[in-house]
Parts: structure tokens; C-alpha cells; sequence
């Protein structure tokens, strides 16, 4: 009886922890949100809502490393349990990432904003692996909420996809810098930009990874996909 005491009590200090990731990631997705339509408008009072949301961020994940870390030192957890909290942490950390990255694109669209170059530049072009990374954040948060390595996969797949998207759009600002060297500075921005919506794609790729090792106990970090869907038959 004491055994199934101790065992109800851990299920529910890890539901709540876990409730607690989620709730970042929901604060996240919404910083990630406001930068965007701080990109698509140019809008400085959205920018300057999305580095104010900054310090929110910070403080969840220090308070859920606290929450972790007492619950470890408490519990002494083994196998699944431990690989479970192990995963929280690193989750926890890139969704802080994440939102680091939501915080650079507000930065980068005030300084835009401030060269006066914001309509001549071609920043509607990077809406398209905007939406690709807030919705692989979105895709990634569900599959951890059920520890779904299905949808996982998916998530490592579509990844792909926003890298695409990044590579095309330097090509393309290259020439525009080298067809008008006056946008040079803004432009670089933009760049800037560009990479922390890579950056947000590759955060959900990470979390995602984290779900296969909770469930399936194994790191598939840096391993090539033939090898991580053979694993998961």
C-alpha cells in the first residue's frame, strides 16, 4: 500500500510538471506567433510585445528545472520515469530556445523598421517556412502531450522542408543585395531572420526526438531516417 502511495504521488508531481511544459510551450507558440505578425506588418508594438514575453519564458524554465530537480533528488527514479524527466529538461530548455529565437525576430524586424527599409524588402517570401516552423512547434507540443512517436516521425520529416524553404530564400536575398547594395544592412536582417525560423524548426525536431527516446528508450539524435523508422517497426 505505502508503494502505491509513493507511485500515485509521482504520477501527479510528473502530470504537473508536465502540465507546466506545456504551458510554456503554449506561451512560446504564442511569442512565435506575435513575431510573425510582427514580420508579415511590421509592426514595432507587436515586436516590442514579443521581447517583454521574453522574460516569462526565462523564469518558466527555471522554475520547471526547480520543479525537476526536487523531484528527482525526491523520487530516485529509474528506467522510463527517469528517461521521462531527462526529456522534460532538454524539452523544457528548447522551447526557452525557441522562444530566444521568437525574440531575435522581433529585434530583427524593430531594426528594419528603423533603417526604413521594411516595404522594399522581400520579406513576405519567408512566410511560407514561418508557418512551417510554428506549425511543427504546434505538431511537436500534441506529440509530446501523447507521446506520440508517430507523429515524431512526421515532425523529423517535415523539417526537411523548412531547411528547403531557407536555403531558396538566401539564394534569392543574395541577388537582391547584389542587385541593390543600399538594402545590404536590412537585409542582413531579414537574413537573421530567416535563420531563427530555421532555429525554431530544428527545436521542434529536437523535441520531437526527446518523445522516441521516452518511449522507445533510444537516442536517435544524429541518426539517418532509414535507420530511425527501421527502429521504430
Amino acid at each position: 500500500m505505502p508503494d502505491k502511495h509513493l507511485s500515485t504521488q509521482f504520477d501527479s508531481e510528473l502530470n504537473d510538471v508536465s502540465s507546466r511544459v506545456m504551458e510554456l510551450g503554449g506561451l512560446v507558440e504564442s511569442q512565435l506567433r506575435m513575431a510573425i505578425y510582427a514580420l508579415s506588418q511590421f509592426s514595432a508594438e507587436s515586436a516590442i510585445q514579443v521581447i517583454q514575453t521574453e522574460a516569462r519564458v526565462n523564469a518558466m524554465e527555471v522554475e520547471i528545472d526547480r520543479e525537476l530537480s526536487s523531484i528527482i533528488a525526491r523520487r530516485q527514479p529509474t528506467a522510463r520515469d527517469l528517461r521521462l524527466l531527462i526529456a522534460i529538461s532538454k524539452t523544457t530548455a528548447n522551447l526557452e530556445r525557441a522562444g530566444d529565437e521568437a525574440e531575435k525576430i522581433a529585434r530583427m524586424v524593430r531594426s528594419i523598421i528603423d533603417s526604413g527599409s521594411a516595404r522594399s524588402l522581400p520579406s513576405s517570401d519567408l512566410r511560407i517556412a514561418a508557418d512551417l516552423a510554428s506549425g511543427l512547434l504546434r505538431k511537436a507540443l500534441d506529440a509530446f502531450a501523447r507521446l506520440d512517436t508517430t507523429v515524431a516521425i512526421s515532425i523529423l520529416k517535415e523539417d526537411d522542408l523548412i531547411d528547403q524553404e531557407f536555403d531558396g530564400f538566401v539564394r534569392k536575398l543574395i541577388t537582391y543585395m547584389m542587385e541593390d547594395p543600399r538594402t545590404i544592412s536590412a537585409s542582413l536582417d531579414l537574413l537573421f531572420v530567416a535563420k531563427a525560423i530555421e532555429r525554431v524548426g530544428d527545436h521542434a525536431k529536437n523535441i520531437a526526438e526527446f518523445i522516441i527516446y521516452i518511449v522507445k528508450g533510444t537516442d536517435i539524435r544524429h541518426t539517418p531516417m532509414e535507420q530511425i523508422e527501421s527502429a521504430m517497426r
